[in-house]
């Protein structure tokens, strides 16, 4: 079974707050994900990405815990619920504002990604995946990510994310 974490960036101008717009506006971009990637406003991670966001919460030990910014990038947002005529088979979906983008994009800056490994990696090799190539994927889905929520904060940009199942 394939599940992912679809990420996307609009200019909160372009998208309405109701969940079956919003819905439908995924779907589309999830059928035209790969040039959306390749442009740059887009970013999808698997199954992995909880794990992703305990690597981030790793970040609490480094200090960065006031605001918690390093829950941004995985589940900042505020959910977006279902209204009456919605489909029950929708995604499930959040919308993260464009401040909370910059502040995404600003912890993705400046945390080190080596400092988060080193405070956390061990938990995914106990977790019985290989470590090495465990390092890359985490460290590839880091580096999407940064570059995503740099270009989304830069353009003053929203984040709509939808989990695709």
């Amino acid at each position: 079974m394939s599940i992912h974490l679809h990420l996307r960036a609009v200019a909160k101008s372009e998208i309405r707050d109701d969940h079956t717009w919003l819905a439908a506006f995924m779907a589309e971009a999830w059928d035209n994900h790969p040039d959306e990637y390749a442009a740059g406003i887009a970013d999808s991670i698997d199954k992995v990405w909880d794990s992703v966001n305990d690597l981030y919460a790793a970040a609490r030990v480094l200090g960065t815990d006031a605001d918690k910014p390093w829950r941004l990038p995985i589940y900042g947002g505020r959910r977006v619920p279902h209204s009456a005529d919605a489909d029950p088979f929708d995604p499930p979906l959040m919308m993260l504002e464009p401040p909370g983008v910059s502040q995404a994009a600003n912890f993705l800056a400046a945390v080190s990604f080596d400092d988060l490994w080193k405070l956390a990696g061990a938990e995914f090799s106990g977790r019985g995946w290989d470590e090495t190539q465990a390092r890359q994927e985490f460290l590839d889905h880091h580096r999407d990510l940064k570059g995503f929520y740099g270009r989304a904060a830069t353009a003053g940009h929203a984040v709509v994310k939808a989990v695709w199942a």
